[in-house]
């Protein structure tokens, strides 16, 4: 399992375009599980409407769990798609 926090920076919170991105990039790792976790909800990183009904804004920290195959691999493109989107 590997996990991070991210800080969101972007005025708009953690909105469709970078939801859109990460979803799409995780949803190519089938065996591998992605959680969003934001004050005590959670939300499955490869369902764009969960993760949007979760209401991240700007100034909130965020927790990325990634567990299955090529954990790792996966978590530092979440990391590098949040970065590249000025998320």
């Amino acid at each position: 399992m590997v996990s991070f926090d991210y800080t969101i920076k972007d005025p708009m919170g953690f909105h469709a375009r970078p939801v859109g991105i990460m979803v799409k990039a995780a949803s190519t790792y089938k065996a591998t599980k992605v959680t969003v976790n934001h004050n005590d909800k959670q939300a499955d990183g490869k369902r764009m409407f969960a993760i949007l009904g979760l209401q991240i804004n700007q100034g909130d920290t965020i927790n990325i769990t990634v567990e299955g195959e090529n954990e790792q691999e996966l978590a530092e493109t979440i990391r590098t798609i949040f970065v590249s989107e000025n998320l």
